[in-house]
């Protein structure tokens, strides 16, 4: 670590006192989101700080290695996904341990890069939940943006989808149905084709 790399996350650990909220922390520790260190900061004054702060990727590495909730949203924030290598994004996914970072490491970075359809499709093998997680999410936002998956992918996402809509874990299964229906909204074949495998389970669309 650079002494101005050292320098900047003093700087940015001391803002966090100033956008403390102890009772958005204790709610999070009650839901069992528990973090070594949680200022409580909101998400949107995440986001200003990341933008005041700009791309930059040694930053992040060294922010994602706290273990302090701030310090890792923001790491997702700031990280250029041009810059971000497969193995450090299998880093950090395999040091996610709560649903928050899952989900803000997805939306904020992962999406984004040039990589993440192959890195979503395979992780919804994963043995881990968070990962699956990780996964349909990262699918939800491609479909989103009219992403078309392969027919070998469009086989991979239906089996793996309907295994996690039947997974105790309910995020799990809440992510997987989310991304069944926007993949349903790429078109009509997509939409027959969910249609079709959600009944299978005795779901509906």
């Amino acid at each position: 670590m650079t002494e101005e790399v050292r320098r900047q996350i003093q700087e940015i650990k001391r803002s966090f006192r100033l956008v403390m909220d102890g009772a958005t922390a204790a709610s999070m520790r009650e839901k069992g989101a528990n973090y070594r260190l949680n200022w409580g900061a909101t998400i949107p004054r995440l986001r200003e700080m990341a933008n005041e702060i700009g791309p930059n990727y040694d930053l992040a590495i060294e922010l994602w290695k706290e273990n302090v909730r701030e310090c890792k949203i923001l790491a997702t924030m700031i990280m250029p996904p041009k810059q971000m290598l497969s193995e450090v994004v299998d880093l950090w996914m395999e040091q996610t341990e709560t649903l928050e970072i899952a989900e803000q490491a997805a939306f904020n970075l992962y999406q984004h890069l040039d990589y993440a359809a192959d890195k979503a499709f395979l992780w919804l093998s994963s043995e881990n939940d968070l990962t699956q997680i990780c996964g349909y999410h990262i699918l939800s936002r491609l479909f989103m943006r009219k992403c078309e998956p392969t027919e070998r992918d469009i086989n991979e996402f239906v089996d793996q989808a309907l295994v996690a809509l039947q997974s105790p874990n309910l995020a799990l299964r809440k992510a997987a149905l989310q991304s069944v229906m926007h993949f349903a909204d790429l078109g009509l074949v997509y939409e027959r084709i969910s249609k079709s495998a959600l009944r299978s389970i005795n779901m509906e669309l």
